[in-house]
């Protein structure tokens, strides 16, 4: 019982300590507040699930990208196709934090909605400074892909950007 606890108090502070990553994949692949709630929460149960299984080859922060983008693309894939033109709301689900975005961000959230689910993830590492090596690794792509990725999504970012200004 008493491990049973601890394991549960260290869970709670590892996903504590990385929600940031957690709130940008809900926002990026859920179009609503209540979207991002239900998302957030299956990523949570996902992760406990998955919890003992983590055994520490990689960073944590990786793995809980892996499990949450596995976790929010079946979920969309579930879904089907989302609408093309997706309207967003000014902020982003926290269950802790009430964000204040600026125009310029909700505009760049906005064009990452229209991206892949591959491209997504990959500009959310970026933005996350992860190295090429560990989104090679999270995503299963060779890091020279990724680099060759990164540059394509960049621009394709920059036209969409553009567009919606």
């Amino acid at each position: 019982m008493i491990k049973r606890k601890e394991v549960e108090k260290e869970f709670i502070r590892a996903i504590g300590e990385n929600q940031g990553i957690l709130h940008k994949i809900c926002f990026v692949y859920a179009d609503s507040k209540l979207d991002r709630e239900d998302l957030y929460q299956d990523i949570i149960f996902q992760l406990w699930k998955s919890y003992s299984s983590f055994k520490g080859r990689s960073k944590f922060s990786t793995w809980i990208y892996q499990v949450a983008l596995n976790t929010a693309i079946t979920k969309v894939r579930r879904r089907k196709a989302l609408p093309s033109g997706r309207e967003f709301s000014e902020e982003i689900y926290s269950p802790t934090i009430a964000m204040d975005y600026s125009e310029d961000l909700r505009i760049l959230y906005q064009a990452i909605s229209y991206l892949s689910k591959v491209e997504k993830a990959l500009i959310l590492m970026w933005l996350d400074e992860k190295s090429y090596k560990e989104m090679s690794a999270t995503l299963g792509m060779s890091e020279k892909n990724v680099s060759v990725s990164l540059v394509r999504i960049k621009r394709k970012l920059t036209d969409l950007i553009k567009k919606l200004q």
